[in-house]
């Protein structure tokens, strides 16, 4: 019998790395499924003979969260070069080093989700997330349903490996048209897919969801007799059973890399996964030690990054959104296309502005991009014969909700709406309060809020703490756990920092680092509510024009109202931690990278209650820049000022 468990183990792994590895099917459907009902019958019938690399393993289970997991051995970022000028003056500056032509390897930049793989004696045990490099999540069981990672190696060895989780491009379409069909949620690109996909607390989930994995980094301490370069240890990745991307190549100078990304800024939309860019390193591993790292990525690497895609689509129409503020905006509906590895069909024109500047008709042919990889936005008309022949857009004069007029602002380019009652300005309110900047209030989002408005249960954020659970069982789609959810987000956003709730309070003009500055001084929201405009006026970042809104706000019937309904109810936001000493009084910080002993937040909190305060972009007038992992650009930029930079023991010893 264990003869017969260990044949069928080996017949059902080899196929899987013939079909999912080297996309080279070895026995029909037919035959695997014959063999794995076969493994399976015996595994139940002999439990004793189960084992961790059986396929049968693959099969998903449901935990109840991701415990963290700190990496043996770090992941660091990789520099970015955006033109073949930077690219070149990369490779000079690593020549100059060695006196010689240096040898690189080119790969295409996987659009995915990073991940750490670690197999003891070939045997897979333990998955992390990338995480902040330091420290990720542990998804072993959700990783053991991909069948592109193995789980047994074809060598006994003790290895760490690096890959990237990605979906592919037809495993994408199908799964958004299937939750299309079933009312579900639609995935904006496959790499949220993929990362929604692999943090699924079922597995079993994870294991429908048809991911796949390319490996491009192996750690090889404990191998004997281990390649020596990048590319002979991409061969033996190959050797063990991993599956690597198959467009990898070995270039002799900075002219070879050039001319494989210009190869492949075209032809990686004929690939069947996205990709963003190509990764280029230094070949030998003496030469990568050699160069070493910055504070965040090693030297011996960069990022080539693709320009950012632009498409021509046609413009069907031009829809009108009003927001908390009541300003009134216009959105671009598009024919539906494909931009930068999602389908896109709607873009941003600004301001009405922006359309007269652009002259935007319907039914033009318009250029899009995405700014920064993420909001699509119209950037130009394409000439065209029938421009000159449709309508000039003409802005609104009323509002599409409430169809009250629409005006301007003095020294403002935006159109208003005036009317504090329009539904879509207290739907927009209402999704404010929720959001993360915000009440934070997880799982109540647009469509929920929306459908609320529309039954009738609410009519402002107060009424939100007056739901039950029934209320939200009578909504569509939502059964007795996602109501439990949702009510419970609720009742937990009551004893919020005040900072959060000021924030979403939509003062005008008061967004969150304001509202901090507000909560730090004068710590209750009672003694907020009573300032005097004059001590107001003298806050740092407030100044008049703020205090003359914060008290305009705090004065109206109506919010008095709305405040005194929110305390009866048990919306009493935390007090602001009290200032401990004025050691860092006049001085201003700024974080970047990631700390080792608290997040971010928290050591700025630890600056504001030593009276200093924090900025979030470097300047002459920065103090101190504290630096964890990964510092970015502001580390560059403060050492180029001559700014003071600390590390986290130094900010330690500081406030001790």
């Amino acid at each position: 019998m264990i003869e017969r468990i260990k044949f069928l183990k080996d017949e059902i792994n080899k196929s899987n790395y013939k079909y999912y590895v080297e996309e080279n099917p070895y026995l029909s459907d037919y035959d695997y499924d014959a063999l794995f009902s076969e493994l399976k019958q015996i595994e139940k019938e002999h439990p004793e003979f189960v084992t961790p690399d059986s396929p049968t393993q693959r099969v998903g289970s449901i935990s109840e969260k991701f415990f963290e997991h700190k990496h043996k051995y770090r992941l660091y970022s990789l520099d970015n070069t955006y033109s073949y000028d930077e690219l070149k003056e990369w490779y000079e500056k690593i020549q100059k080093e060695f006196n010689e032509p240096v040898e690189l390897v080119c790969e295409l930049k996987i659009d995915g989700l990073a991940i750490a793989l670690t197999y003891e004696q070939g045997l897979f045990t333990l998955g992390v997330t990338r995480g902040d490099g330091i420290t990720g999540e542990n998804i072993t069981q959700n990783l053991k349903t991909i069948k592109a990672v193995p789980l047994k190696l074809f060598e006994d060895v003790n290895i760490e490996v690096r890959g990237e989780i990605y979906m592919p491009k037809t495993s994408f379409e199908k799964l958004n048209e299937e939750n299309l069909a079933k009312g579900e949620k639609v995935f904006a690109n496959p790499r949220n897919a993929a990362s929604g996909s692999l943090r699924q607390l079922d597995s079993t989930i994870t294991a429908k969801r048809d991911l796949s994995m390319f490996t491009y980094t192996p750690i090889l301490n404990d191998i004997k007799n281990a390649p020596d370069n990048h590319y002979d240890a991409l061969m033996y990745l190959k050797k063990l059973g991993f599956k690597v991307n198959p467009n990898i190549k070995l270039c002799n100078s900075a002219e070879d890399a050039i001319n494989y990304c210009k190869e492949w800024e075209n032809k990686r939309f004929d690939l069947n996964y996205a990709t963003d860019g190509v990764v280029i390193k230094v070949n030998k591993f003496a030469y990568q030690q050699e160069l070493g790292f910055t504070a965040r990525a090693p030297k011996w690497a960069t990022a080539f990054k693709f320009p950012p895609e632009e498409v021509v689509t046609k413009l069907k129409d031009i829809e009108i959104n009003v927001g908390k503020t009541g300003a009134v905006t216009p959105v671009a509906v598009l024919e539906p296309v494909q931009l930068a590895g999602s389908i896109v069909k709607r873009a941003s024109l600004h301001n009405f502005d922006e359309i007269k500047r652009l002259d935007v008709r319907i039914g033009d042919n318009v250029l899009i991009k995405k700014a920064a990889e993420i909001i699509p936005k119209v950037i130009k008309v394409m000439d065209s014969d029938f421009h000159n022949s449709l309508p000039v857009y003409q802005a609104p004069e009323y509002c599409p909700s409430c169809g009250k007029p629409l005006l301007y602002k003095p020294q403002e380019v935006v159109l208003y709406c005036v009317n504090p009652d329009c539904t879509d300005v207290q739907k927009a309110k209402i999704e404010y309060w929720t959001s993360k900047e915000a009440m934070n209030i997880d799982n109540i989002g647009p469509s929920v809020i929306e459908q609320l408005y529309d039954k009738g249960f609410i009519r402002s954020a107060v009424d939100l703490y007056k739901l039950s659970m029934q209320d939200f069982m009578q909504l569509d789609l939502v059964k007795e756990k996602s109501a439990s959810n949702m009510f419970t987000s609720i009742q937990e956003s009551k004893k919020n920092p005040l900072k959060r709730f000021i924030t979403a309070l939509s003062i005008k003009g008061i967004g969150k680092e304001t509202a901090e500055i507000l909560a730090n001084e004068f710590g209750t929201l009672e003694n907020l509510e009573t300032a005097e405009i004059s001590k107001l006026s003298e806050i740092d970042g407030i100044g008049l024009k703020l205090a003359d809104e914060i008290e305009i706000f705090f004065k109206s019937p109506k919010n008095i109202k709305m405040l005194k309904e929110l305390k009866d109810l048990g919306v009493e936001p935390k007090m602001a931690a009290q200032a401990v000493s004025d050691i860092f009084k006049g001085k201003t910080f700024v974080l970047t990278g990631t700390l080792e002993n608290m997040t971010r937040d928290e050591a700025s909190e630890k600056i504001k209650l030593h009276g200093g305060k924090t900025s979030s972009s470097v300047s002459k007038n920065t103090d101190f820049v504290l630096a964890g992992v990964n510092a970015g650009s502001k580390l560059d930029k403060a050492q180029k000022l001559g700014v003071k930079i600390i590390s986290e023991n130094e900010f330690l010893e500081m406030i001790n």
